[in-house]
């Protein structure tokens, strides 16, 4: 069976779709693209309705190679699909598999069967009680140099916090936490591989342990036994809800040499009276001492956050509040949007719903500042060095050399030339920052990457 797989949304739902092509290339089947697949896989986001939307208009682009063939046939996961469950059949004939978050760990013997059976349609949306492991596959690499040098590692599903314009409990259930022991064994089976950068995933990742399926391990001192796994060069995680985050995970930072000093932090709003709209259960002066705290451990440490415009309700002076903290903070980057309903949400029932007009300009507005603010920051790194862990070759290529591109501990994207011929998809190399761009770093390596 030759797949295609089709990404939309959080770095979970990357970190699934990993898997499952990972998983389906064990069992014998073949990635493939587009013009060649005989199943298309849609693993799916509806936290915002854009995302959303997308997912029908790539349904009804894919009709094509379907009505084609009718042979071929399409599975939906992800959030979409938990939330639509089997209208998305009768919608799309053509999707013959549905699967919820908690149904994933079942698509690789689904899609077997219903390939071996054209006239059955499976729809696994049901939520678990607890966090189900799903089996590990490693494929061998024809070339084991080349095998990915960073990784997600979830560990835990779903969230506990309902805030109002949320979907992600109605759509990833209640929390569920990992038991340490899997991750931990995750964590170094990858390590073994070759990774030398792990992230640590989850929707609230602060209140990891705190649910029924606790094994009595909190986060900060997950932090520490991952970190402490030999041959792990840096230790990442997200996403950080503020209201959970312990003084141990704060203190982490300056505790940890491994720990990247970078934290995606979401905001949402500067406005104490949207907070507590929203449901965020912190206001300014405690995400504003968490800030302070996490400078204190870590003085280098770099922030970025998640904001949303023209919730219901807010005013001129509410976002001018916002655009105050996102100053204060001086957060390098974010990821801005305007308020949009979700079903089932309590915002979706909130009167006082900010004109779209208005909303649109008060997102040009941030985000016109937030550019200023990480032109500066990223200006004020010229000159100094870093050690990059890099990625893979860079989009854009000039001059003689070949430019690479990685990423600095504060997750800063640096792009450095070196002659043809290198492979250095996975190595260290310290660099001096000699240009910064719109959104990116370049520089020149010193010394032999390792």
């Amino acid at each position: 069976m030759k797949f295609h797989i089709l990404t939309f949304g959080c770095q979970m739902n990357v970190n699934d779709s990993d898997w499952l092509a990972r998983a389906l290339t064990v069992q014998g089947h073949e990635a493939a693209a587009e013009d060649q697949a005989e199943v298309f896989i849609l693993n799916t986001c509806s936290v915002r309705d854009k995302p959303e939307q997308k997912v029908y208009s790539e349904l009804g682009r894919l009709r094509g190679y379907l009505d084609a063939n009718p042979a071929i046939f399409a599975a939906v996961a992800g959030c979409v699909a938990q939330q639509i469950g089997q209208k998305l059949c009768e919608k799309f004939p053509f999707v013959r598999l549905v699967l919820g978050p908690d149904g994933l760990r079942h698509a690789p013997a689904a899609l077997e069967e219903l390939a071996e059976h054209p006239d059955r349609r499976l729809v696994l949306t049901e939520f678990l009680d607890r966090f189900e492991e799903r089996e590990q596959a490693w494929p061998e690499l024809a070339e084991p140099e080349a095998a990915p040098r960073t990784a997600f590692v979830n560990i835990m599903q779903g969230c506990d916090n309902f805030c109002t314009y949320c979907i992600v409990p109605f759509v990833r259930g209640r929390q569920k936490s990992r038991p340490p022991k899997a991750i931990l064994s995750e964590c170094q089976a990858l390590l073994e591989r070759g990774v030398r950068e792990i992230t640590l995933l989850g929707q609230n990742v602060n209140s990891f342990g705190s649910d029924a399926s606790g094994m009595g391990v909190s986060f900060a001192q997950l932090l520490h036994q991952v970190a402490a796994l030999s041959e792990l060069d840096r230790l990442r995680f997200t996403t950080s809800h503020p209201k959970d985050i312990a003084p141990e995970v704060i203190r982490a930072f300056g505790e940890l040499e491994n720990l990247a000093p970078h934290l995606h932090l979401p905001l949402q709003s500067g406005s104490d009276r949207i907070l507590a709209r929203m449901g965020r259960k912190y206001d300014r002066a405690r995400y504003l001492a968490i800030v302070d705290g996490l400078r204190q451990a870590r003085p280098d440490i770099v922030l970025g956050t998640d904001l949303i415009v023209g919730f219901p309700g807010e005013t001129e002076e509410d976002f001018d509040q916002t655009l105050a903290m996102v100053e204060r903070v001086g957060f390098e980057s974010s990821y801005s949007f305007k308020y949009s309903d979700r079903p089932g949400t309590a915002a979706e029932r909130m009167p006082e719903k900010v004109d779209s007009q208005v909303a649109q300009g008060r997102l040009l507005r941030l985000q016109d500042l937030q550019n200023t603010i990480t032109r500066n920051s990223l200006k004020n790194c010229v000159g100094r060095e870093a050690v990059v862990l890099y990625e893979g070759l860079s989009r854009v290529q000039v001059g003689a050399g070949v430019f690479w591109q990685g990423r600095d501990p504060s997750f800063r994207i640096v792009n450095v030339e070196h002659p043809k011929g290198l492979k250095l998809a996975g190595k260290l190399q310290t660099v001096r920052v000699t240009q910064a761009k719109k959104h990116s770093l370049m520089g020149e390596g010193i010394g032999r990457p390792w």
